[in-house]
């Protein structure tokens, strides 16, 4: 049974879409089966995945709102072990459709649609991973309903913690009432200038407001153009000519072994010390 995993934050640009891609890509490469999902009517992750409008007929719009199967709307990637339920613009519209439906009819619940959905196919994936839009709306209500746990990437800047608190309050209502099993991954600190006050002010910050969160620096090297236009952006290798080289452009080096020095690279013995480092 398939661990869904939300990338959650109403604020735009923070990396949500960068590190979904990312950490998506990177399941697949090791052999999981990862299915994932674009909750966001911008279609960022979908496009990112070399996906147009015209290389499918169904999305994740027309799944949630019942006109069409869930397999229907899964469509294969390119990368290994890796597919997708696509979005398009067509997602924006969702809440004017759920509200319709509700005044249609009493026992139509808006917030449940995407895990009853989710529930048919689960079995079939390792991790499902979902690509929230920046907003609290339905979609992102969806999907914290359906998923097992949350990260929340931050960028690190001015106003890093701004509607922070929204966003937790949103978490809190979904725990107490329809998912209460529903948990914080992580917090993945974004585009990060350790070299800067502001950098450390903002980690700073962090840390006393997610006291028993794991948290997790990102560099700011990584931007967002880099993480989804580089050829794995985070790079898991045999080679460490290949993951030096990698490092040198802003990427991610992650080794399955234990003779390299630990402040090179990142080392790790299974896949679930990668989840765990969210």
């Amino acid at each position: 049974m398939a661990k869904i995993i939300s990338l959650v934050n109403q604020k735009g640009g923070v990396g949500k879409t960068t590190t979904s891609i990312n950490l998506s890509a990177a399941l697949g490469k090791m052999g999981k089966r990862v299915l994932l999902i674009d909750m966001d009517p911008q279609s960022n992750a979908t496009t990112g995945l070399g996906l147009t409008s015209n290389d499918f007929k169904n999305d994740v719009y027309e799944l949630i709102t019942g006109k069409c199967e869930v397999k229907k709307a899964i469509k294969k990637t390119k990368f290994h072990n890796l597919s997708i339920i696509p979005s398009t613009i067509n997602l924006a519209g969702v809440d004017v459709e759920f509200v319709k439906r509700m005044l249609e009819d009493k026992e139509f619940s808006q917030n449940m649609q995407l895990k009853l959905k989710l529930d048919e196919i689960k079995d079939n994936y390792d991790y499902i991973i979902i690509d929230c839009q920046p907003s609290l709306g339905l979609g992102t209500m969806n999907a914290l309903v359906a998923s097992d746990s949350v990260i929340i990437p931050v960028q690190c800047e001015f106003f890093a913690l701004e509607g922070i608190t929204q966003l937790l309050n949103s978490i809190i209502m979904v725990q107490g009432s329809m998912n209460p099993n529903l948990r914080i991954e992580g917090v993945l600190l974004t585009m990060l200038d350790g070299r800067t006050n502001i950098g450390l002010e903002v980690i700073e910050e962090i840390r006393k407001y997610f006291k028993d969160i794991t948290i997790i620096p990102c560099p700011k090297e990584i931007s967002k153009t880099k993480m989804i236009h580089t050829k794995d952006a985070i790079l898991i290798d045999d080679y460490s000519g290949n993951l030096r080289e990698w490092k040198k452009e802003g990427g991610i080096p992650i080794k399955f072994s234990l003779g390299v020095e630990p402040n090179e690279f990142i080392v790790i013995k299974k896949l679930d010390e990668i989840i765990d480092l969210f």
